[in-house]
């Protein structure tokens, strides 16, 4: 399912005749193409796994849209980059309208590199990255290069300080989730609830259906497909046995959670269907082993806690990496999940109903409350209609609201987040606008919300920094210091699977075999991961009659070619189109949806031979796409202290690669000339820090086996020894 990537532009941008209008002011047509340029940017919700949200509108100097585009889903082409593209010539001396300032996790700044290379003259952007290792990088970086950079609050504008804050809010809400996400460390949790106007959510028999009109339901369905994960407890599972989908045949379906501490849960339940949807079971530790292991006998995920809270229980869902979870929760967990900090904006339907009864249940349990004064007040309130019901939304103390969010985290300026505030100069000679001494303001605003101020970042140009940390995965070396990745946008994302870089790879199912004809050995490093040659690696059996194929194929990430593989060479018909389905999904997300749906569903579609192969698969393919993109091999070999390095483009697969997308020659070279390598000790243990996966990753509780960022290592010293490079560790 897909929406036309199209907008139409409202504002028209009047020059005086003879002169060019002011490049160094912004103008209330500025604002207007960049409210355009933020609902443009939620083109894609409900389509795909929520992701920050940006768009790029190209306006030549007549005010005329010569070209836009958004991002569709995480590891997707750049809005910045549709947009340029769709422009063609027309986007020289053209002004980017961006409701987000770029934030390229792919380690060679293709957002910003689109615009230059265009000729963009003028670039305005409505809000600062939220997240602290993007902030600023795309601004400095822009301007390095000759672009006019002007963003919203921090530069002069002529238009009321009214339709600033607007144009403000615009951006805020595309990207509420983020930043949540960003200020709270953890997701945004929105509280839904239907409630009769007497304030009651069933009958005192707990009969509930329907308390709101199918108006109301069908926007909790459009609410579920814009979220990561749906939350809900063990009665209601017990009571309404729901389904807890989006009603959707396509788009994005969320992951299902349901929280039991005792797993007092029926064996047979809607939620225990993953064909259409994960469910994951949270729980307590040693809660019911047996239905435990019912339940992954089903493809239910089941994650243990020490305690189970709604705290630990959002915190979990952070580390996940999600950015939007929807609490549709009874009063009884609800009242905790409020009370921990795991929810921030309610979602309210009051029905034009009358139930009555004492005894009958109520949105939110005991907060412990005893006098008004304590109420928990909702801040940026709205109300309305829906359908015969009414709509309340509001932000709960812990979020403050966006406005507060955003003067916290340091990426909006005072005068347009506080009320009452006269202009953004006046703001700017307190230091309210960032960049002018404005920390020690959003730090007291991160109070008010008691929400946590990340650092701005640095601004590093295009050159790819490996961002460090501490790990819970223990290494060879322990108490080594490790470089965490997950998420494509977040820290060091370009080494993940889902990071936007096609590769080419040899038609037909890859296997060790293979592997070590095109490599012509295997590193030997490689059998410390487990990937060796023997007789249980050998195709046989439904892989016999394959033809391993001639030529080869671009995939369009890793994560694409993978999943893929899973189903390569088996002669049913169902394989070979499901194979095809993944190489013509839209992102990466959507490959991986279809690839561990269909390895659960229908086993007999899967390789004989996959469980010995699926390591040679991922090697071959992270091996061609370091070998072919400069940013992210610069930042896989920064991680043993290599300063340069240069590789051919086939990088030994004995395959045409795609060529290298080019990086600045003073990143390409080094003093001594291309080709050159400079290694330094303290080499970084690369983690794959998903918490739900124990093969790839290093686990929820650390003890997962992380065997992508031991296959990355053994890559770093591979490719370090073919220039010349000393190994540091692996």
């Amino acid at each position: 399912m897909s929406r036309p990537q199209s907008v139409v532009c409202r504002a028209q941008q009047q020059p005086s005749e003879g002169s060019p209008p002011a490049l160094d002011v912004l103008a209330e047509d500025d604002l207007k193409f960049l409210v355009d340029a933020a609902r443009l940017a939620d083109s894609s919700a409900g389509l795909t796994q929520p992701h920050p949200n940006s768009a790029c509108l190209l306006v030549d100097r007549q005010g005329s849209c010569v070209g836009s585009g958004f991002l569709w889903a995480q590891g997707t082409e750049s809005a910045e980059s549709k947009a340029v593209r769709q422009a063609g010539p027309a986007a020289h001396g053209a002004t980017a309208y961006l409701n987000l300032e770029p934030g390229d996790c792919h380690g060679e700044s293709a957002a910003v590199e689109a615009l230059v290379r265009g000729g963009v003259a003028r670039v305005v952007i409505g809000l600062r990255h939220p997240m602290a290792h993007f902030r600023g990088a795309a601004v400095e970086a822009l301007r390095r290069a000759g672009v006019v950079v002007q963003v919203l609050g921090e530069d002069p504008c002529t238009a009321p300080l009214e339709a600033q804050a607007a144009a403000l809010d615009a951006c805020l809400a595309v990207n509420a989730p983020l930043l949540h996400r960003v200020a709270t460390r953890k997701p945004m949790g929105v509280l839904k609830y239907a409630m009769t106007l007497d304030g009651k959510i069933a009958t005192a028999q707990g009969h509930s259906a329907w308390v709101s009109s199918p108006q109301s339901r069908q926007r909790v369905f459009d609410v579920r497909a814009r979220s990561d994960a749906v939350i809900v407890g063990g009665q209601t599972v017990r009571r309404d046995d729901p389904q807890l989908t989006t009603r959707r045949q396509e788009g994005h379906q969320p992951a299902r959670i349901v929280m039991s501490r005792t797993l007092d849960l029926p064996e047979n339940a809607k939620v225990w269907d993953v064909g259409h949807a994960p469910t994951i079971i949270m729980t307590q530790r040693g809660a019911r082993r047996g239905f435990q292991r019912l339940m992954r006998s089903r493809g239910v995920e089941v994650v243990e806690f020490d305690f189970l809270t709604p705290e630990a229980v959002a915190r979990y869902c952070a580390e996940r990496g999600w950015l939007q979870c929807l609490w549709e929760c009874g009063g009884v967990l609800a009242a905790p999940a409020v009370a921990g900090g795991a929810v921030h904006k309610v979602m309210a339907f009051v029905a034009p109903k009358l139930i009555g009864g004492s005894r009958a249940p109520t949105p939110l349990g005991d907060l412990g409350f005893v006098e008004m004064t304590q109420a928990l007040v909702l801040e940026e309130t709205g109300w309305e209609p829906s359908g015969p019901d009414l709509l309340m939304t509001g932000y709960l103390p812990q979020s403050g609201g966006l406005r507060a969010l955003a003067a916290a985290a340091g990426v909006a300026p005072a005068a347009l987040t506080a009320p009452g505030g006269s202009s953004v100069a006046e703001a700017a000679a307190v230091g309210g606008v960032p960049g002018s001494g404005a920390r020690s303001a959003t730090a007291a605003a991160g109070a008010a919300v008691g929400v946590a101020v990340p650092k701005v970042g640095s601004a590093a140009g295009s050159t790819p920094v490996l961002n460090t940390g501490r790990s819970k995965w223990v290494s060879a070396a322990a108490g080594a210091p490790v470089a965490e990745f997950y998420k494509a946008w977040d820290r060091n994302g370009c080494l993940s699977n889902f990071s936007a870089h096609p590769i080419c790879m040899p038609s037909g199912p890859m296997t060790v075999e293979r592997l070590r004809t095109l490599l012509s050995e295997l590193p030997e490093a490689l059998e410390s991961c487990g990937l060796r040659l023997d007789a249980s690696s050998s195709t046989e059996g439904q892989l016999a009659a394959a033809e391993l194929g001639s030529g080869s194929r671009a995939w369009a990430t890793v994560e694409h070619y993978y999943q893929a593989q899973k189903f390569a060479g088996v002669a049913h018909p169902d394989a070979k189109a499901l194979v095809e389905a993944i190489a013509a999904a839209s992102s990466p997300e959507e490959a991986a949806a279809l690839g561990r749906r269909n390895q659960w569903c229908r086993p007999e579609l899967l390789r004989d031979d996959w469980d010995c192969s699926k390591l040679a698969v991922m090697y071959a393919a992270l091996r061609a796409k370091f070998a072919s993109h400069a940013g992210p091999r610069h930042m896989l070999l920064s991680s043993a202290g290599v300063a340069a390095v240069a590789l051919g483009p086939a990088g030994g697969l004995g395959v045409a690669l795609p060529q290298a997308s080019e990086q600045p020659q003073q990143q390409q070279q080094s003093a001594s000339g291309p080709g050159t390598v400079r290694a330094a000790s303290g080499a970084l243990t690369l983690v794959e820090s998903s918490p739900h996966d124990f093969f790839w990753g290093r686990g929820f509780d650390g003890s997962g086996q992380n065997m992508l960022g031991r296959l990355l290592m053994c890559l770093r010293d591979e490719m370090l020894r073919e220039t010349g490079g000393a190994a540091t560790s692996s």
